[in-house]
């Protein structure tokens, strides 16, 4: 009966073939975190960037993680649709995405905070859902960067309120029933700033994927470069809610054998 009851355990936690495998992993406690460490608001440059970093060495180690999306405090990898990856279990894509991040993040911490010791562990908490096909993936992905632009767009005037004198609770206030526009003018009246100049990375997140490059190879016999393309891991900052991205960039989720 232990035997019956562990197979069908493993049978519930193997996800179909047909299905793209998606870990997102999320900080667990980053306010606390972003505190102790002074991370700045509404976004710390070098915070980004280790994450940023934290992403692209996890598609050099797994190299079945397609694409990746971070922003803030999280960061979702997509696998490839046939992906083998420990025999497509749930329990092993968690626990080695979310252990390995969190690994290269401490290992990385003085890359980007030369000056800043690590002070508390950082620790990612993580889930892991199957989307049937490419469309409901760039759903996902759509919607995840939607929600960083209302996030940072919300954080951005408030942070600016907080700084320029007011209580937390005073800028809460302020902001209460606010739409986009009533904040783009909040921002450029009161600030002299205008949103769309803030840095994309801040506004659109950030994106990791294998990009296709143009690469010298060798030198032919007469001193001409010799260039083929080449798959090169890329970290951009680029609108993927509209078809342009996946227009461009097809081979991205589709099993690609030319490379």
């Amino acid at each position: 009966m232990q035997i019956w009851g562990s197979l069908l355990l493993q049978i519930k936690n193997i996800y179909l073939c047909c299905f793209f495998p998606v870990s997102t992993n999320f900080s667990f406690l980053f306010v606390r975190f972003s505190k102790i460490h002074a991370f700045e608001k509404p976004n710390d440059d070098n915070a980004l960037r280790l994450m940023n970093a934290c992403a692209t060495s996890m598609l050099e180690k797994f190299p079945d993680i397609v694409f990746a999306y971070g922003v803030s405090d999280e960061y979702s990898f997509v696998f490839r649709e046939e992906t083998e990856f420990y025999q497509r279990r749930e329990s092993k894509i968690l626990s080695l995405c979310v252990s390995y991040f969190t690994s290269v993040y401490v290992m990385k911490w003085k890359d980007f905070f030369p000056n800043k010791d690590l002070r508390e562990p950082p620790y990612f908490d993580g889930r892991v859902v199957c989307y049937p096909n490419m469309k409901t993936i760039h759903d996902y992905l759509a919607w995840r960067q939607v929600d960083c632009h209302i996030n940072n767009h919300y954080n951005t005037c408030f942070w600016m309120l907080v700084k320029s004198g007011k209580t937390e609770k005073e800028a809460q206030q302020t902001l209460k029933g606010t739409f986009s526009k009533d904040k783009n003018e909040l921002l450029s009246q009161q600030f002299q700033v205008n949103y769309e100049d803030e840095p994309a990375m801040f506004r659109k997140g950030s994106s990791v994927y294998r990009d296709k490059v143009e690469t010298k190879v060798k030198t032919d016999d007469y001193g001409n470069p010799i260039k083929r393309i080449r798959l090169a891991i890329t970290v951009s900052n680029l609108d993927i809610i509209g078809p342009e991205f996946w227009e461009k960039h097809q081979y991205i989720l589709q099993e690609d054998t030319s490379m």
